[in-house]
Parts: C-alpha cells; sequence; structure tokens
C-alpha cells in the first residue's frame, strides 16, 4: 500500500508542474478532475506538495481541503493496514 502511495504522489507532483507550466503557456491543461481523482486515490502527498513548490492551485480551497482530507485517509489506512512502518521509524 505504501508503495501505491508513493507512486500516485510522485505521479502527482509530476502532473501539477507539467499542469502549471502548460497554463503558462496557454497550452491544453490537465482537467482539475483528474489532478483531484489521483490525490483521492493515493496522491494527496503529491499533490500538495506540488501545489507548494509549484504554486500551482493554491488559491482554490477544496483543493486544499480535498487533499488534506485524503491525506488523512491514506495517513490512517496505513497505519491500520501496516502497522509494521510505525515500527520502523520507532513510533
Amino acid at each position: 500500500m505504501l508503495y501505491l502511495f508513493l507512486i500516485f504522489s510522485v505521479l502527482l507532483f509530476i502532473l501539477m508542474g507539467y499542469d502549471k507550466r502548460l497554463a503558462q503557456m496557454g497550452g491544453y491543461r490537465i482537467p482539475e478532475k483528474a489532478l483531484l481523482t489521483l490525490g483521492v486515490l493515493g496522491g494527496a502527498l503529491g499533490g500538495l506538495i506540488g501545489m507548494r513548490v509549484f504554486k500551482h492551485k493554491t488559491r482554490k480551497a477544496y483543493f486544499w481541503i480535498i487533499f488534506l482530507a485524503a491525506l488523512a485517509i491514506q495517513l490512517y489506512l496505513l497505519i491500520q493496514f501496516q502497522p509494521e512502518l510505525l515500527n520502523q521509524i520507532g513510533l
């Protein structure tokens, strides 16, 4: 499960940067629904980091709300289904 979240996070981070670049160039954009879906499916952390690094979608409150809620759920799922991760980091 951790690897799935990492893959989705890296993918969403890259897409946030790519979409920002497309926005600057005035080209075709990645639909917001696609970005939000990737965040909910496991890439919330990458989406949040991408928002900060690329200064992209930061004024859209629903991106913050959805990504933060999804991150909380994803962390809960990791703790519930992979508790050995907590032992590995000393918690």
